[in-house]
């Protein structure tokens, strides 16, 4: 098995499914039509795997007929995204290709509007809201930059390193901090995120042959793609997925592979917001739910695949972490985005 990816907050599914919500759907038929029982929406602790996240805003952006799936006054049509794209691989650079993609959504976007600005040697993009904001505003804002970074670090293959992520409510989640990797700054005027002006001057190396391959894989590949893997925790994470069903290995073990003290170990972990047991648990518990919603194998081979030798030890562990039991992740048998 391949080392499991993130999962995702069901914050995150709430908060997309605000425009369903608000043209009238059923939330509900949706989500059993993306594989995600709708029981976990009751959960705050619950989390659903990528391929559950990424099938269920493929299902509404073509139910909704509308690629910010509802957030906004007046939906972007399907195909919007793709268009845009292929304006942008004909740039020369990344400055050239943002200023062109911000033009192109300019002339879409009746809610917000994408600005870029270099000021003292940073690249500054602030979003500007041209009407009061609400929750759908603020998760359409988010979203927007979010494929904004993806987007940009996809045209020059390279992860864009940021140095600042402006939000205007107050702090995020460390999920927000793993994604971008940067200081996050609340209460700010404008949402936005800064970095260094001299990656606008970097080519843009993709052409109209990779940009299909890309646009095959989003929305997934724009959230996940240029994750930050250089970090400490997904080192950390990756030596443990080798021992995942065995006894993990401890701290001290693990700074000797890494060829770190277990004092630097740990202040480099606090500096990044995790603890060695954290990762862990959040290790153990993306590996189940992947299996839990990908796969067919019993609890107890899944539970010895996560390093539990007893399904009922499993079974508390998993509702500790999620606040749901294993069996209701498969109260859903329908495939994502059918």
């Amino acid at each position: 098995m391949t080392a499991p990816r993130h999962t995702v907050a069901i914050q995150q599914v709430q908060m997309v499914l605000q425009g369903a919500r608000y043209r009238g759907k059923d939330v509900t038929a949706l989500l059993e039509r993306a594989g995600i029982p709708p029981l976990l929406l009751d959960s705050p602790l619950a989390r659903v795997s990528q391929q559950q996240y990424a099938g269920l805003l493929r299902l509404l952006r073509r139910e909704l007929r509308d690629e910010l799936w509802g957030l906004t006054s007046s939906p972007l049509r399907p195909g919007t995204f793709g268009q845009c794209m292929q304006h942008l691989v004909g740039c020369a650079t990344l400055g050239a290709a943002l200023r062109r993609g911000f033009a192109f959504y300019d002339l879409l976007l009746d809610d917000f509007v994408a600005r870029l600005a270099v000021e003292s040697g940073q690249a500054r993009i602030r979003f500007v809201l041209r009407r009061p904001s609400d929750a759908r505003l603020d998760y359409a804002v988010k979203a927007f930059m979010l494929f904004t970074f993806g987007s940009a670090s996809w045209l020059v293959a390279r992860r864009i390193p940021l140095t600042g992520v402006d939000y205007t409510a107050g702090m995020q989640s460390s999920e927000t901090s793993r994604v971008y990797q940067a200081p996050l700054r609340s209460a700010q005027p404008h949402v936005g995120m800064t970095f260094d002006a001299h990656w606008l001057d970097l080519p843009v190396v993709q052409s109209p042959q990779s940009l299909r391959e890309f646009l095959a894989g989003t929305p997934a590949s724009l959230v996940v793609r240029y994750r930050d893997s250089s970090n400490l925790t997904e080192r950390i994470r990756r030596l443990l997925r080798k021992r995942l069903g065995d006894e993990l290995p401890s701290l001290e073990e693990v700074g000797e592979a890494l060829a770190v003290t277990p004092q630097t170990l740990r202040r480099r972990l606090r500096e990044e917001g995790r603890g060695f047991q954290q990762i862990k648990d959040e290790l153990r518990r993306d590996t189940a739910v992947e299996l839990l919603t990908a796969s067919r194998l019993p609890l107890l081979d899944i539970a010895n695949r996560v390093g539990f030798s007893e399904a009922s030890t499993f079974h508390r562990a998993f509702k500790s972490w999620t606040g749901v039991a294993p069996g209701e992740y498969r109260s859903s048998r329908t495939q994502p985005g059918t």
